[in-house]
Protein backbone atom coordinates (compact mmCIF):
# COMPACT_ATOMS: atom_id res chain seq x y z
CA UNK A 1 0.00 0.00 0.00
CA UNK A 2 1.19 3.51 -0.82
CA UNK A 3 2.55 5.52 2.09
CA UNK A 4 -0.11 8.01 3.24
CA UNK A 5 0.35 11.69 2.51
CA UNK A 6 0.52 13.73 5.71
CA UNK A 7 -1.66 16.79 6.13
CA UNK A 8 -1.44 19.18 9.06
CA UNK A 9 -4.80 20.86 9.68
CA UNK A 10 -4.81 23.96 11.84
CA UNK A 11 -7.30 26.39 13.28
CA UNK A 12 -7.34 28.75 16.22
CA UNK A 13 -7.83 26.21 19.01
CA UNK A 14 -7.47 22.74 17.39
CA UNK A 15 -10.88 21.68 18.64
CA UNK A 16 -13.99 21.96 16.47
CA UNK A 17 -12.99 23.69 13.25
CA UNK A 18 -9.92 21.60 12.51
CA UNK A 19 -11.93 18.45 13.22
CA UNK A 20 -14.54 19.40 10.61
CA UNK A 21 -11.85 20.29 8.07
CA UNK A 22 -9.74 17.16 8.73
CA UNK A 23 -12.71 14.81 8.35
CA UNK A 24 -13.83 16.52 5.15
CA UNK A 25 -10.33 16.25 3.68
CA UNK A 26 -10.03 12.59 4.66
CA UNK A 27 -13.37 11.75 3.03
CA UNK A 28 -12.66 13.73 -0.13
CA UNK A 29 -9.20 12.24 -0.62
CA UNK A 30 -10.46 8.71 0.08
CA UNK A 31 -13.08 9.21 -2.65
CA UNK A 32 -10.23 10.12 -5.03
CA UNK A 33 -8.11 7.15 -4.02
CA UNK A 34 -5.50 9.26 -2.20
CA UNK A 35 -4.29 7.78 1.08
CA UNK A 36 -3.91 10.52 3.72
CA UNK A 37 -3.41 10.96 7.42
CA UNK A 38 -4.33 14.20 9.13
CA UNK A 39 -3.08 15.80 12.30
CA UNK A 40 -4.89 18.67 13.93
CA UNK A 41 -3.16 21.53 15.69
CA UNK A 42 -3.47 25.13 16.80
CA UNK A 43 -2.20 27.73 14.34
CA UNK A 44 0.45 28.66 16.91
CA UNK A 45 1.82 25.08 16.72
CA UNK A 46 2.19 24.89 12.93
CA UNK A 47 5.81 26.02 12.79
CA UNK A 48 6.94 23.34 15.25
CA UNK A 49 4.89 20.57 13.57
CA UNK A 50 5.45 21.40 9.88
CA UNK A 51 8.53 19.25 9.36
CA UNK A 52 7.74 16.04 7.51
CA UNK A 53 4.22 16.95 6.40
CA UNK A 54 3.18 17.12 2.75
CA UNK A 55 0.62 19.91 3.11
CA UNK A 56 -0.78 22.36 5.65
CA UNK A 57 -4.45 23.31 5.47
CA UNK A 58 -5.46 26.11 7.80
CA UNK A 59 -8.48 28.27 8.55
CA UNK A 60 -6.37 31.05 10.02
CA UNK A 61 -3.05 32.70 9.09
CA UNK A 62 0.11 30.70 9.84
CA UNK A 63 3.79 31.58 9.46
CA UNK A 64 5.17 31.71 5.92
CA UNK A 65 8.38 30.10 4.66
CA UNK A 66 7.77 26.70 6.23
CA UNK A 67 8.98 24.79 3.17
CA UNK A 68 5.58 23.10 2.88
CA UNK A 69 2.62 24.10 0.69
CA UNK A 70 -0.03 25.97 2.70
CA UNK A 71 -3.70 26.36 1.82
CA UNK A 72 -5.59 28.90 3.93
CA UNK A 73 -9.32 28.46 3.42
CA UNK A 74 -12.75 28.65 5.01
CA UNK A 75 -14.29 26.62 2.17
CA UNK A 76 -14.89 23.56 4.36
CA UNK A 77 -16.92 25.70 6.75
CA UNK A 78 -18.82 27.87 4.28
CA UNK A 79 -19.07 25.43 1.38
CA UNK A 80 -18.07 28.25 -0.98
CA UNK A 81 -15.29 27.07 -3.27
CA UNK A 82 -15.01 23.73 -1.47
CA UNK A 83 -14.64 21.63 -4.62
CA UNK A 84 -11.90 23.92 -5.94
CA UNK A 85 -9.97 23.58 -2.67
CA UNK A 86 -10.41 19.79 -2.72
CA UNK A 87 -9.01 19.77 -6.26
CA UNK A 88 -6.08 21.93 -5.15
CA UNK A 89 -5.32 19.58 -2.24
CA UNK A 90 -5.47 16.55 -4.53
CA UNK A 91 -3.16 18.18 -7.07
CA UNK A 92 -0.58 19.07 -4.43
CA UNK A 93 -0.64 15.60 -2.90
CA UNK A 94 -0.47 13.83 -6.25
CA UNK A 95 2.56 15.92 -7.23
CA UNK A 96 4.47 14.72 -4.16
CA UNK A 97 6.61 11.59 -4.53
Amino acid sequence: MEKPKRILVSCGTAIATSTVVAKAIEEAMKARGINVTTRQCKASEVKSLAEGVDLIVTTTPVPQGLGVPVIQTLAFLTGIGKEAVINQIAEILQSKP
